[in-house]
């Protein structure tokens, strides 16, 4: 539990597809860390009652709601895939809104540090309101192989995937921890228990 009157520092998750970010992030809710993830926080703010979905609708009227009012995804993304206007339109509604979300999210912790889970922390610029960014990194070839396990996807679309997400190299620059998840699930346990004991030890994210 925090004490009262200080707020936890944030930590910011994040690695490339199929490094195995959502495994680290599962573990660190295990030990008791208060995490959100960005694509929860995408989720929320288009809830129905929210006025995020209100100006949706507004815009691209009720064929983007499914029966039960709730945002149907597939359509918009239809709508928005074909017009970077519109795209750029939606991002600017609703950026803000999630960052504010996950922010106010963050500061009700009730533990000493709080975990922002992102695949675009750094190319957002969100690594900047965090005050410690652990990277977990791996090799491309493994990232490959995981993600045709579990997406069942074709190799091309995990490249062209890889391709559009920041380089390794650019990611790790920005990294103050990095683990490098290329053994079991019980290593990298055992890399995020390691961690979070030292970042008990951490005031604001610095030693």
């Amino acid at each position: 539990m925090t004490t009262l009157g200080t707020t936890p520092w944030i930590l910011g998750l994040t690695g490339g597809i199929g490094s195995g970010k959502s495994a680290a992030a599962q573990r660190l809710v295990e030990l008791g860390v208060h995490l959100v993830d960005a694509d929860q926080a995408a989720r929320w703010v288009v809830e129905p009652g929210r006025p995020a979905l209100a100006s949706i609708v507004e815009r691209f009227g009720v064929g983007v709601l499914q029966a039960d009012g709730h945002l149907d995804r597939a359509a918009l993304r239809q709508l928005i895939f074909a017009d970077p206007v519109q795209r750029q339109w939606l991002e600017a509604l609703l950026h803000p809104l999630i960052g504010q979300e996950i922010f106010s999210y963050l500061a009700k912790a009730q533990s000493p540090y709080a975990v922002y889970v992102s695949p675009l922390l750094i190319e957002s610029g969100q690594y900047r309101k965090t005050q410690r960014v652990l990277v977990i990194d791996t090799p491309r070839e493994l990232q490959v192989q995981r993600t045709l396990q579990r997406d069942g996807t074709s190799p091309e679309q995990v490249q062209a995937i890889l391709a559009a997400q920041l380089s390794r190299e650019a990611r790790l620059q920005h990294a103050d921890d990095v683990v490098v998840n290329d053994r079991d699930l019980a290593w990298l346990h055992a890399q995020i228990d390691r961690l979070h004991h030292f970042y008990l030890t951490l005031r604001g994210g610095q030693p």
